[in-house]
């Protein structure tokens, strides 16, 4: 058999079922209780400066140093 054929095999059947594994525990994952308020803040990041938006530069390092001066 060749290299092709036996990769190609492998792809159709057994790899096809690991990424649709993963992809359900992916899911389950970021589903599970007590994610809400990790997943929450994380969605929240572009509106945390809505009264001054960040400049395109900024790193957080330059934001607090801008803050200390």
């Amino acid at each position: 058999m060749e290299t092709y054929s036996l990769l190609r095999e492998f792809a159709d059947s057994w790899m096809l079922l690991a990424l649709f594994l993963f992809f359900v525990g992916m899911v389950i994952f970021v589903m599970r209780p007590g994610s809400t308020k990790t997943y929450s803040d994380v969605a929240n990041i572009p509106f945390r400066h809505d009264d001054k938006p960040a400049a395109a530069g900024d790193t957080p390092a330059r934001a607090r140093d801008a803050k200390e001066a």
